[in-house]
């Protein structure tokens, strides 16, 4: 098969020649995996592995030095970069709307506008990659927000200010959108996957109750996946943690693939998720990157990819970690799992 047709073969809960196989990374850990391997591009490294995905996003604004070591994104997350031997890791501080007392405050923030996207390159992109599934964007409705706003200011919105969540959410859903309507556009329908965000999990359970994903994530959750189908693509739903207990109302909300498969519990476990929901969404990820990958053999690797890929024999999951690889992933394990 063609990798664009064992993808979505996979996704639609057919069997597939083989397991289709997706690849991320953060630059540090990119590089350090391309420096072991001796390939001089991402691309090469790709074509090496036989990813099947190919993953696109439209020319940002450039990030801006507030203060010295202080940067910041066009939606106002803030962040500094801690040094690894491959280069520098991004790590997020309090955005710069988390002093903010008002909502008149917000609202005068310089959000952006699709305007100041670039999409110029996707159609030449998509017709490079035409034998891969394509994989757009990095729409986050809800913890995008939280990271402009600083995660403590957030959760006590959702109580004593829900207005200024709602108006928030609002700027985020309402970019997306436009952004999916003009990538799709500019790719000439030819987008296969669009990428949604929202972390809704930690380490031991929901980030936060049934009520407030009902009132203040579902609702554009639902926007975005109702135009994402309407441009004729998929949704690929990432979220961390331990979300067991969401993936119900995702899949009435129309997510076709959750990302990633974290292990974190018998209930997250590939068997598990397979008994349980098979059929119903498709599974992406899994490959754990906190014990099993910086911690492991490569024949760990090997084995618990087995596992994986023999949970779903008839379809409903694409390979690849339970996250980007990280830098203290040793390249050999990272390499393992597609060997």
């Amino acid at each position: 098969m063609l990798p664009r047709e064992r993808v979505l073969r996979a996704v639609h809960h057919e069997r597939p020649d083989r397991v289709p196989r997706d690849f991320w990374a953060e630059p540090p850990a990119l590089r350090r995996i391309l420096e072991h391997a001796g390939r001089a591009d991402e691309e090469s490294l790709l074509e090496a592995l036989e990813i099947d995905i190919r993953h696109l996003n439209g020319g940002e604004p450039p990030e801006t030095e507030v203060s010295p070591g202080l940067f910041r994104n066009f939606w106002g997350e803030q962040y500094i970069y801690r040094s690894t031997p491959w280069g520098p890791m991004r790590e997020d501080v309090k955005g710069a709307l988390a002093a903010a007392s008002s909502l008149d405050e917000i609202a005068r923030f310089p959000f952006p506008s699709p305007g100041g996207m670039d999409y110029s390159r996707i159609r030449e992109a998509v017709e490079r990659w035409r034998r891969y599934a394509i994989l757009y964007g990095f729409a986050d409705v809800w913890q995008r927000p939280a990271l402009v706003r600083g995660w403590e200011a957030w959760f006590l919105d959702m109580v004593e200010r829900p207005r200024w969540v709602h108006f928030l959410c609002r700027k985020f859903t309402d970019f997306y959108l436009e952004d999916y309507t003009r990538a799709s556009e500019a790719s000439g329908g030819r987008i296969d996957l669009f990428l949604l965000i929202s972390d809704l999990g930690s380490q031991h359970g929901p980030l936060i109750s049934a009520a407030m994903f009902g009132e203040f994530v579902a609702p554009y959750l639902k926007e975005m996946i109702d135009r994402i189908h309407e441009l004729g693509a998929l949704v690929l739903f990432h979220s961390c943690g331990r979300v067991h207990s969401f993936i119900p109302a995702l899949i009435r909300l129309g997510v076709d693939i959750l990302d990633p498969v974290q292990p974190l519990g018998p209930e997250m476990a590939p068997e598990s998720l397979r008994a349980e929901f098979g059929g119903k969404i498709a599974f992406h990820g899994g490959i754990d990157i906190q014990e099993l990958l910086p911690r492991g053999s490569p024949g760990d690797v090997r084995r618990e990819v087995r596992r994986y890929c023999e949970s779903f024999p008839g379809g409903g999951y694409i390979l690849g970690p339970s996250h980007l690889f990280q830098p203290d992933i040793p390249p050999e394990n990272a390499l393992a799992v597609y060997e």
